[in-house]
């Protein structure tokens, strides 16, 4: 979707998609769900939120080109992806044909394309720039060069952003062999990282889409059941909330205790052990959230394990604090977990993976809540909160709600449910 954002009408939101000032949508019709999911809310708040405007993308080519003066850099390369989307608001996928922007340290962006794909890439660009194109018959790499020695930048060391193909990285090379090529991560990681009040709002908006797909999804599980079907299920109910890319799975039973699932099929029985990790995006803009319940009634294990899991989060929230090592947010987690008989350290059963991730346009990206990373947390920044725990051919508990960083410490996007008596609430 390009820059323009979400816009529906009247219509369509009264037929179940989310417009961009709808306040309400009904998370599910009825009270009490069956035993496992408890009391549902009848109504779940979903908060409006626009479109990135044109002059925040303005302001951050403006912040990336203050980075690169200082850098000593010339000119960044930026292949098609969300970091092309988040500087120019062109969503553009990736393929053979190399459609990328070079940032120079002054003046606007360059944008080249296939020449049949130029008035596509114009209906998208949301700023100003130079949009040069090549035949099929052309190296486009040439282009990238020709552009940088009509600016006289070809001198100057050109950073590369880091999911750049090596494709991309190697034609540049041999169009201008005497280029200096580096790495461009600290430079996007340095805007990407801090969100702006729009992002937040958009990445909030997501969530709330989510959170109601849950609430409408749970009651509709039932017996027998697997978890490609209750995924299509929430897929549907985040669609019809307006959520963009609904993505995720769901696992069942043993397949629970394998953080990214199993290739073997589950279905749902009395006692199963539900993990549903989905998301959606908004404006590009991710959600990710993971909610784990029982279908039927849970035993006292179960529910021990998911309060130990919601320690967990309790834990990583008071840690994280303005200026303190992201890492420390898992370390402060482990100790806990460790304390109650979990690990040590990744080990199982236990917490096998890191605290947390990074989110915004990649619902993974930097910095991880991860024992090591040594950057401070800083306000705008966004992470995930996903503690789980894990007992190997048995079943896994993770509960995941994503939060930003505020002045005064962070602020969820969703807020954790309590039990397991009630996982949705």
């Amino acid at each position: 979707m390009s820059g323009a954002g979400i816009i529906l009408s009247r219509r369509a939101a009264l037929g179940g998609a989310a417009a961009l000032g709808v306040g309400l949508l009904p998370g599910r019709i009825g009270g009490i769900a069956h035993a496992g999911t408890g009391r549902i809310p009848g109504d779940t708040a979903i908060r409006a939120a626009a479109p990135i405007a044109p002059a925040e993308r303005l302001a951050r080519i403006a912040r990336v080109q203050a980075a690169m003066a200082r850098a000593g850099v010339g000119a960044l390369l930026v292949e098609a992806g969300s970091t092309l989307r988040y500087f120019t608001g062109i969503n553009w996928w990736r393929s053979e044909r190399l459609t990328a922007a070079v940032i120079p340290v002054e003046g606007p962006v360059a944008i080249v394309t296939p020449f049949f794909e130029e008035p596509s890439i114009r209906e998208m660009l949301a700023v100003p720039g130079d949009v040069r194109v090549w035949q099929e018959d052309e190296n486009p790499h040439a282009l990238v060069a020709g552009w940088l020695r009509d600016l006289k930048l070809a001198g100057r060391p050109v950073a590369v952003e880091e999911t750049t193909r090596f494709f991309a990285v190697d034609g540049l090379q041999r169009a201008l062999p005497d280029v200096r090529i580096g790495s461009g991560a600290a430079l996007v990681n340095g805007c990407r990282m801090i969100k702006s009040p729009a992002e937040i709002a958009l990445m909030q908006r997501a969530s709330d889409i989510v959170i109601a797909a849950y609430r409408a999804t749970a009651p509709q599980v039932q017996a027998g059941m697997d978890g490609a079907q209750i995924f299509q299920i929430m897929r549907g109910e985040i669609a019809r909330r307006g959520g963009e890319t609904p993505s995720g799975g769901v696992e069942i039973n043993e397949g629970s205790a394998l953080p990214h699932g199993s290739r073997e099929r589950q279905t749902v029985r009395e006692g199963s052990v539900i993990l549903m990790d989905c998301g959606c995006t908004v404006d590009g803009y991710h959600a990710d959230i993971s909610r784990t319940f029982v279908f039927g009634t849970p035993d006292r294990a179960q529910r021990e394990m998911f309060a130990n899991v919601r320690r967990g989060q309790d834990v990583a929230m008071a840690a994280a604090r303005i200026g303190v090592p992201a890492g420390q947010v898992d370390d402060a987690v482990r100790r806990e977990y460790e304390r109650l008989g979990y690990g040590p350290g990744y080990r199982l059963p236990g917490l096998s993976h890191r605290t947390g991730h990074g989110i915004g346009m990649d619902v993974h990206e930097p910095v991880n809540l991860v024992h090591g990373e040594t950057t401070p947390l800083q306000p705008g920044m966004c992470f995930s909160n996903e503690p789980g725990l894990y007992a190997p051919g048995r079943y896994g508990i993770r509960i995941e709600d994503c939060f930003y960083m505020t002045d005064s410490g962070p602020r969820y996007f969703s807020e954790p449910p309590p039990s397991l008596d009630d996982p949705f609430a």
